[in-house]
């Protein structure tokens, strides 16, 4: 652990990450290492707010351990780690529930979004902000890398500290937004936004057959083979640029344009492109999935990194408070 600012960002175990997730936050994640001491916590205490199956959160953590693993985290010098492993995240919660008024969780996103929707809402749901600013606060985090979406989250966290630090006096380093550059839209199977809510997602290692037969499916018009066709509107090719380089890309958009190519052509080469970059990490995470001892080895290393950082912030904060 080194003397570069610190990143942290949380990742919730809802399930088998896909290709939106990878180009959205976990290749960004991955690269983010080389100008930032990071910190990447599984928030499996997040997830009880909708996972109710506790065997499927014990495996979708180990599962997105080995795919950090497999995509090459550097564990040695950086942190992954169990939110639930750090106890001091949720007395940091109780103390700056404190000083939270209901009325800022009641303009909070996610709560508003439920109301809306006339979703039932719980506590944890109601409280969910406070939690997140505690997960920032409590390990110094100078960074946090957000989307457009989630700035609201470190508003909140922003305010939460400064107000404690006027109440109480300096006890929390303030996070700043690293705000990520917008990922284009990653379409899945049937050319919609990819997401597990619309099960047409590409899931990320799956073995190659699996991951051929998806690629295969994507959803394209019906032009023929010989007539031209226009790859901005098209989903085989959206994904294709993810991961081709430029000439690739010009190269292949020409084809299209001139008519000869069939989409079957398209999603071949489209296949061959993703698993070149796929192929090394997919065989790694086949090795490391099911070996639970070097998984929570990982973990654990993480937790102890994490856990001396946890331990300074909430001893500092218990004696402003009086504790």
């Amino acid at each position: 652990m080194g003397s570069k600012p610190r990143s942290l960002s949380g990742i919730k175990p809802t399930g088998t990450p896909h290709l939106g997730n990878y180009l959205g936050m976990i290749k960004p994640a991955i690269l983010l290492q080389e100008t930032h001491e990071t910190f990447y916590f599984i928030a499996d205490y997040h997830a009880l707010t909708s996972v109710r199956d506790p065997e499927q959160l014990r495996e979708n953590t180990y599962d997105l351990t080995a795919v950090f693993a497999a995509l090459g985290m550097d564990f040695e010098n950086h942190a992954f780690f169990r939110q639930s492993d750090i106890p001091e995240v949720t007395e940091l919660t109780w103390i700056l529930s404190c000083i939270t008024s209901k009325g800022l969780m009641e303009r909070a996103h996610a709560y508003k979004d439920a109301m809306a929707k006339d979703q039932e809402v719980s506590m944890g749901l109601f409280s969910y902000p406070v939690l997140m600013a505690c997960d920032i606060l409590i390990y110094d985090s100078n960074f946090v890398p957000v989307g457009q979406d989630q700035r609201q989250h470190l508003e909140i966290t922003r305010d939460l500290a400064i107000r404690f630090n006027h109440l109480y006096g300096e006890a929390f380093v303030i996070p700043e937004a690293i705000i990520e550059k917008e990922v284009a839209t990653i379409p899945g199977l049937d050319g919609r936004k990819m997401s597990k809510s619309y099960g047409n997602v590409i899931p990320l290692l799956a073995p190659e057959k699996q991951f051929r037969k998806a690629v295969m499916k994507i959803t394209t018009d019906s032009k023929s083979v010989d007539e031209p066709k226009d790859p901005e509107t098209c989903s085989v090719f959206a994904l294709y640029k993810c991961f081709a380089g430029k000439k690739e890309q010009e190269a292949l958009a020409e084809q299209y344009l001139a008519g000869g190519l069939g989409y079957g052509e398209a999603k071949q080469l489209c296949f061959e492109t993703l698993n070149a970059e796929l192929k090394g990490p997919r065989e790694i995470y086949q090795q490391i999935r099911n070996d639970k001892t070097k998984l929570n080895g990982i973990l654990e290393s993480g937790r102890d990194k994490a856990r001396v950082i946890a331990r300074d912030v909430i001893d500092r904060v218990r004696d402003k408070v009086g504790l």
